[in-house]
């Protein structure tokens, strides 16, 4: 898509630029191989001691377990997210076994590593030629029961994956938002040496 209008601070591959997460989706369906393709990159995303915490479920446009994952949204997401391609819950389990160790001990870094997995699945999506939108207006409680997810796992947030759509299918006040967005300066993120505060 090119949008001139993001810019980097420093020179980064323009893959970064490229991503970014809309909402007005064209209701195109998607196969299983490629959805898979987008989880096999999360799948190599870096992790503390190799423990892969983080889990995905999904259902795609056109399968019995579509309206299912719709209604764990909240119905402002649900009002765009119908036009998705698929939808998939991003959980993280809590604990793990260290190497050696026979039981399980609190897994403090679950939630680092688990964004890094999403990110990049939203990459390879983008890569792909689809986009991802993640949200956290869903349900939690719902989710858990609906999709019989163990008291272990923390569920995070639901994605919706899809090619992009006509924006003029959404709500005036989302079609003027409907453009990648873009981010603060480098400089208000990192510090060298002490934090700074705003």
């Amino acid at each position: 898509m090119s949008d001139t209008s993001r810019v980097a601070d420093y020179p980064i591959d323009e893959q970064f630029l490229e991503r970014w997460s809309p909402r007005a989706f064209s209701d195109e369906e998607i196969s299983e191989e490629t959805l898979l393709s987008f989880f096999e990159a999360a799948r190599w995303a870096p992790s503390a001691y190799n423990s892969q915490p983080w889990r995905f479920l999904y259902a795609r446009r056109g399968t019995a377990d579509w309206e299912r994952f719709l209604n764990l949204l909240v119905p402002f997401n649900r009002s765009w997210a119908e036009h998705a391609s698929a939808l998939v819950i991003v959980a993280s389990k809590t604990t793990f076994t260290a190497p050696g160790a026979s039981e399980e001990s609190p897994a403090l870094w679950h939630t680092f590593d688990t964004g890094s997995a999403w990110g990049y699945l939203a990459l390879q999506a983008s890569l792909s030629g689809w986009y991802t939108h993640g949200m956290a207006g869903f349900d939690q409680d719902l989710t858990r029961q609906e999709l019989k997810v163990p008291q272990e796992y923390a569920l995070h947030a639901a994605v919706a994956i899809g090619k992009i759509g006509d924006k003029t299918q959404l709500p005036e006040f989302l079609q003027a938002r409907e453009v990648p967005s873009p981010r603060v300066p480098l400089s208000q993120l990192v510090f060298e040496g002490d934090f700074k505060a705003d």
